[in-house]
């Protein structure tokens, strides 16, 4: 409920401060043209509201405040599927002009072009999910790969 609250606040506040729109972000990316600084603003007061609470609750813990155990990454190399996904990532934003966090954000009040939007990107998730899956049934040394994504995992 903790997330969702927190996720629904997240969403509101980028829609007030205007950083859902296509144009905000264009203008951020546009450092040869008319340079749009506020999304460096927008992330910057963000950070000033996380750092401290990550320095002074998450760090120093292993587990939440709620007793259940933190999920962090243990991946620390840069690979392949980093590297393309981030690639992707950045080829979509700059062909759509649409960050996917404030695409979810704007659904309620979005056009035509963002709902196919998020289809596709909810689309290319689906795939990449099925192919990971395939290829991690068809391996016998991804068996046990702790980093390999969609794949459920099973708890014993």
């Amino acid at each position: 409920m903790i997330g969702l609250l927190s996720g629904l606040l997240f969403g509101l506040g980028l829609v007030v401060s205007g950083m859902v729109l296509p144009q905000k972000v264009q203008g951020f990316l546009d450092i040869s043209g008319q340079w749009d600084p506020s999304l460096m603003l927008v992330m910057g007061g963000a950070l000033a509201v996380f750092l401290p609470g990550y320095f002074w609750l998450i760090r120093p813990r292993r587990r939440a405040l709620n007793g259940s155990p933190f999920h962090l990454p243990t991946k620390t190399r840069l690979d392949r599927h980093l590297l393309l996904g981030s690639a992707l990532f950045g080829i979509g934003w700059g062909l759509g002009g649409i960050c996917p966090g404030p695409a979810m954000a704007s659904l309620p009040v979005g056009s035509a072009a963002l709902w196919i939007f998020v289809l596709a990107m909810l689309a290319g998730i689906k795939l990449v999910c099925w192919w990971e899956a395939k290829r991690h049934a068809q391996s016998p040394k991804l068996a046990g790969d702790e980093n390999v994504i969609c794949v459920p995992r099973v708890s014993h």
